[in-house]
């Protein structure tokens, strides 16, 4: 047995005792959620809600000891005086309660991290140890300081991160807790209070470290932030279902994911409109368009009511109901506003009664007998109807036109109009039903039943009752929330992310550099203001993990000649592969995408994805239907929905057109070609960007 197989063993032996003690607190917990259960036998309601509460905290628990078991013991710290420290993704103790594992996050493990051969820090050795399930597969050594290092001291391995940067990719992010960098632990790691930016070039790790912050900040505060909860925020559904795994195998499973498409409660969107549209929809400029609109009366409203009232005619024509809709909205949104209208009618009605026998019940009386009057009833629910913010939404592409007062191109509303031809929301449409919602607001509950206005009937009022009581916590705020790829967010859908963080402590992960969005300036703006003077901790990551080095120096090409002032960060690791360029005939093109994706699957283990602008995205997935079934590391993707992700291989269909769909078509360009980790193909009926930056 060599030196390497006798260390896997004894290191076996602890894993192994570790394991044991995570399964008896899993029995406890299991347990726990019997004897909860068997609370409700008792009989009376106490005992109810102390069933619910034992076996709620039981199955947390259970949960969070079975998302950590894989890979639980990674790490082991050699320190000076003799101590060895295991380091884990969550802490162990023994049946005398002393530690048996430490969690990565604990005060004790921050130098697993943070020592250097520069600054050990008393550290003699550090280990990452590579396991399949619970079994220990491999040991990665550094030593830090080899002068107080036993003669007996052994040292294997050339590294854990560099091994784990050529590891093959799969559908799912993974943590990399066991190979964070001591940059990387500053971010993660820093206070809590205000807003915390950390920027960076492609591949530097911006997304995982900031994942791994928001179980850092539960775990020193597990009160603040899962009370008040911890909402995650990506571009896509893709990018969502690839991280989706990163926290729960750090121990948390109380974080609420959701992409952009999904913020709104009740609302879902996976598409994206085309660029011009898009851009128009987020836009600052939308604001003033949906303020108009929320506040003007729909189209089909009546003008004007005549009410005969005894020996008077009361009439309440357009100048007066225009008064009185101005007076109702200027303390109050619309919504806010449908308990007051009917008594304002009421009141404007009866100061034009005149006539002694009108006036013999009073202002009391007259109120009574108009407000069970089906007639006033009707014209109440036609004149100032509860509005839905989805339903106004729909309601867009008929008055875009005078909504805007010329603040949108003809181009610009001709695309508005045809994104709406389908009927669903994109996901550039979700922030615009969600400004909808807060300048509608919602109909106050009556303090009493009796002072319910009389124009909701019964059943309105039950279906009222019962979404107010299906509200999330998105209408209060959360304690923190982690926006990923926040250089793409428009104006719109900051204001829309704005909401929910009112009150949090925010993460905010980002590249100017790889922006979809045209108008920067813009957007920062709306950044700034979502944040609402907050401080703001910055920090950059320097060193590109995932691409080889040939691969980012190729986009890094692209971003000197396009992108100005563009974060480039350092390669670390050359796999002597460097980028295929192919360019072919129109007729050859979808062929030729088709093969170099089969040959990039048979030479690479892990994920494979081809990248296609609009123009061609449905007939490269038409041509590649047949790989697509047979491999499922293999996608079709849009440049946009690539944010966040890497694969092993990639194939960029036509460069140039991709270049073309939009005024951020340089900086998608490079977004797309940092997606591969190994081996990159593009592929293009012309090659004018390959002249472009000097090829």
């Amino acid at each position: 047995m060599d030196d390497e197989q006798r260390e896997i063993a004894s290191e076996q032996s602890y894993v192994d005792t570790v394991y044991q003690r995570l399964d008896a607190s899993a029995e406890v917990a299991r347990g726990l959620v019997k004897e909860g259960m068997a609370r409700s036998q008792v009989g009376h309601e106490g005992a109810l809600v102390e069933r619910d509460a034992m076996v709620f905290q039981a199955t947390r628990r259970l949960s969070a000891l079975n998302a950590a078991h894989d890979g639980l013991v990674f790490g082991r710290l050699d320190l000076t005086g003799g101590e060895a420290r295991y380091i884990g993704r969550i802490g162990v103790r023994d049946e005398d309660r002393e530690i048996l594992l430490v969690d990565w996050r604990a005060p004790a493990a921050a130098v697993f991290y943070q020592a250097t051969a520069a600054d050990p820090a008393g550290v003699v050795r550090r280990r990452v140890l590579r396991c399949s399930g619970s079994t220990v597969v491999g040991v990665e050594d550094d030593l830090l300081d080899a002068e107080n290092a036993p003669d007996d001291l052994t040292v294997v391995g050339d590294g854990a991160l560099l091994a784990s940067m050529s590891r093959a990719r799969d559908a799912h992010m993974h943590s990399v807790v066991a190979t964070i960098q001591a940059e990387q632990d500053e971010a993660i790691r820093a206070p809590s209070r205000g807003a915390t930016i950390i920027g960076g070039g492609p591949g530097t790790g911006k997304t995982v470290v900031a994942l791994h912050r928001a179980a850092y900040l539960l775990y020193t505060d597990r009160r603040r932030f899962e009370s008040g909860g911890v909402l995650v925020i990506g571009p896509s559904g893709v990018f969502m279902n690839y991280i989706e795994r990163v926290l729960p195998s750090l121990g948390e499973t109380s974080v609420t994911l959701r992409s952009l498409g999904q913020v709104v409660d009740g609302v879902t969107a996976t598409r994206h409109d085309e660029p011009v549209a898009a851009a128009a929809k987020g836009s600052a400029r939308m604001v003033r368009v949906l303020r108009r609109l929320a506040v003007e009366p729909d189209p089909s409203a009546p003008t004007e009511f005549r009410y005969f009232y005894r020996d008077d005619v009361l009439r309440l024509d357009a100048q007066r109901l225009a008064g009185l809709r101005r007076h109702l909205l200027h303390h109050a949104t619309y919504n806010q506003a449908v308990p007051r209208v009917a008594a304002q009618l009421a009141e404007a009605l009866w100061r034009q009664v005149s006539g002694a026998r009108a006036k013999e019940d009073g202002r009391k009386g007259f109120f009574e007998h108009i407000e069970d009057d089906p007639r006033f009833v009707e014209f109440v629910h036609a004149w100032w109807p509860e509005r839905d913010a989805v339903a106004l939404w729909r309601d867009l592409p008929a008055r875009i036109a005078d909504a805007a007062q010329g603040a949108f191109r003809r181009a610009e509303l001709d695309a508005l109009r045809g994104s709406w031809e389908n009927g669903e929301p994109s996901i550039e449409d979700v922030p615009l039903i969600d400004e909808l919602r807060y300048l509608l607001g919602e109909v106050p509950a009556p303090e009493h039943e009796d002072d319910a206005p009389k124009q909701l009937m019964s059943f309105e009022r039950r279906e009222r009752d019962e979404r107010r009581a299906t509200r999330s916590i998105e209408d209060d705020g959360y304690a923190h929330v982690l926006v990923d790829e926040a250089q793409d967010l428009s104006p719109m859908q900051w204001r829309m992310v704005g909401r929910r963080g009112r009150h949090a402590s925010w993460t905010i992960v980002g590249d100017p550099a790889q922006s979809s969005w045209p108008v920067p300036e813009e957007a920062e703006q709306a950044r700034v203001e979502a944040l609402g003077g907050k401080p703001e901790h910055r920090f950059r990551l320097s060193t590109n993990y995932r691409n080889a080095a040939e691969v980012y120096e190729l986009a890094a090409q692209v971003a000197r000649a396009t992108i100005p002032g563009a974060d480039l960060a350092d390669g670390v690791r050359r796999t002597g592969a460097a980028p295929v360029h192919r360019t072919v005939g129109t007729n050859e093109l979808l062929a030729a995408v088709c093969a170099e994706a089969a040959r990039l699957l048979s030479e690479l283990e892990g994920s494979v994805a081809v990248v296609a602008p609009w123009s061609v995205r449905a007939d490269v997935e038409r041509e590649l239907d047949d790989l697509l079934a047979d491999h499922d590391r293999l996608r079709v993707l849009d440049p946009l929905d690539t944010k966040g992700l890497e694969f092993d291989g990639v194939v960029v269909a036509e460069p140039d057109a991709l270049v073309a769909e939009s005024e951020a078509g340089w900086r998608t360009l490079y977004v797309v070609l940092t997606r591969a980790t190994q081996l990159l193909v593009t592929v293009g009926s012309t090659s004018d960007w390959m002249t472009e930056i000097g090829l």
